[in-house]
C-alpha cells in the first residue's frame, strides 16, 4: 500500500473518530432531553438539542461513508457503522471496533 493511501486512509479515519464520539455525546444529550421532557414532564426543554445531533448525525453519516469507501468495507458492515450514532452509547462501541480494525487491517 502507499504512503498517499495510508495518510488518506488515517485522515479519514481521524475524521469518523471525532464526529463517532460527538454523535454519540450528542445522542447522549438528546436522550436526556427526551427523558426529561416525556418521563419527568419537564416543559421548557431546549427543542434545539434534536436539530444539532440531526446536522452532527449528518456529518457522522458523511465521513463513515467517506472512511468506508476509502477501506473497501463491505455493505453490511458500512450500514452497521451507519447505524450506530442512532442508539445510546453504541457510537462508543462500535467507534473502538473500527478504528482497532482498520489500523490493524491497513497499518495507520
Amino acid at each position: 500500500m502507499t504512503t498517499d493511501r495510508k495518510k488518506k486512509i488515517g485522515s479519514a479515519l481521524l475524521r469518523y473518530r471525532v464526529l463517532a464520539y460527538v454523535t454519540g455525546i450528542w445522542l447522549l444529550v438528546l436522550t436526556g432531553e427526551m427523558v426529561a421532557k416525556y418521563i419527568f414532564k419537564v416543559e421548557n426543554v431546549p427543542s434545539w438539542i434534536a436539530v444539532v445531533h440531526g446536522w452532527v448525525y449528518l456529518v457522522y453519516l458523511i465521513l463513515t461513508v467517506d472512511l468506508a469507501i476509502k477501506v473497501r468495507w463491505p455493505a453490511g458492515r458500512t450500514i452497521g457503522t451507519l447505524l450506530a450514532g442512532t442508539i445510546p452509547f453504541l457510537s462508543f462501541f462500535v467507534e473502538h471496533w473500527r478504528t482497532a480494525q482498520v489500523k490493524r487491517d491497513f497499518g495507520v
